[in-house]
């Protein structure tokens, strides 16, 4: 089965991701990093060279090309659920995990700005409003998700129990 982790940046998808992979014993995709390693440009650069559109497409068309093992754990970028129709390509194609977190909790973790476009340039009450109005428009798409899981203070352990309840 694929494992797509969706969620907002900063709430550990690519950490869980990787936790979740190694409980299970299987591989793990990170598609921010798979899009770095095909196109060559960080995330930012790609932003500036094609603008967020650009990046979209891209990233859509790396989800649904990507060619994934029969079992692994995907870490989405934040954006990817809200966007054409990838939350529904993922909901058809394994099993979607939404980790979900607060405005505040994800304040606290968004530290190092500078590598995501969208945000690098805010201090913590601008980001604060900014993730804010950001989760009002993607909670729509993030909660289609088969699985919603508070992913504060969640661990590896934690997420394999809440998958094994749910099949």
């Amino acid at each position: 089965m694929i494992i797509f982790l969706v969620g907002y940046m900063g709430c550990g998808k690519s950490t869980k991701a990787k936790q979740l992979a190694h409980r299970l014993d299987c591989p793990v995709i990170d598609l921010d990093a798979e899009i770095v390693n095909q196109s060559g440009k960080t995330i930012a650069e790609y932003f500036e060279a094609y603008g967020e559109s650009g990046f979209r497409d891209y990233e859509s068309e790396m989800l649904k090309s990507y060619p994934y093992p029969e079992t692994c754990v995907v870490a989405t970028g934040g954006g990817l659920p809200c966007f054409f129709d990838n939350m529904n390509w993922m909901n058809n194609h394994g099993l979607t995990i939404y980790l979900q977190m607060t405005p505040a909790a994800l304040v606290s973790r968004l530290h190092n700005r500078q590598k995501r476009p969208l945000i690098k340039d805010l201090n913590d009450e601008e980001l604060f409003v900014f993730i804010e109005e950001k989760l009002k428009e993607r909670d729509p798409f993030y909660t289609k998700a088969k699985l919603v899981v508070d992913a504060f203070d969640l661990d590896g352990e934690k997420l394999e129990l809440a998958i094994s309840d749910e099949l």
